[in-house]
């Protein structure tokens, strides 16, 4: 004769319903900071990238945000990585006005996750398109420590 409570038949469907959640939430906890990690990484990589070319003088300014923007491309077309495509990055060269400095910056967006959209508007700047992404990156055009111009280093080697 069975009772129903020593009746155990329902007990894995039970916990299942309770864990799965709670994995899903983690899942996500975890998802979205390395996909925001991974796109401000490149973004980064590409800016830094994108100064060398700037410092060379190759191809201008023009020719440096085309660099960067194909550096880009590495980035995926989701909006938890990037919102917009390849429409959306801003990319923005300039030389400084002495020509010493050169700078670039990237702006792109991302649309977090529903759990943690609130979170992350509130820790960045939030636009219509989403979250706003930015990186800037300043380098001297040539190391303080090199002397002369690049007549002199010319005149070296004849």
């Amino acid at each position: 004769m069975k009772t129903w409570t020593k009746d155990e038949s329902g007990q894995s469907t039970v916990e299942a319903a309770l864990l799965l959640p709670t994995v899903m939430v983690v899942l996500a906890l975890l998802l979205q900071p390395a996909c925001l990690l991974y796109t401000r990484s490149v973004m980064g990589a590409a800016a830094v990238e994108g100064a060398r070319v700037m410092a060379t003088g190759v191809g201008g300014e023009q020719g440096c945000e085309a660099y960067v923007l194909r550096r880009l491309e590495a980035v995926p077309s989701l909006s938890v990585f990037h919102a917009g495509g390849a429409e959306d990055w801003e990319v923005h060269a300039s030389h400084s006005e002495d020509g010493d400095r050169v700078s670039v910056e990237v702006v792109g967006h991302v649309k977090p996750l529903p759990l943690f959209g609130a979170v992350v508007s509130a820790l960045g700047t939030s636009e219509e398109e989403g979250v706003v992404l930015r990186v800037r990156v300043e380098e001297d055009v040539r190391s303080s420590w090199v002397g002369g111009d690049y007549g002199d280093w010319v005149g070296i080697w004849g």
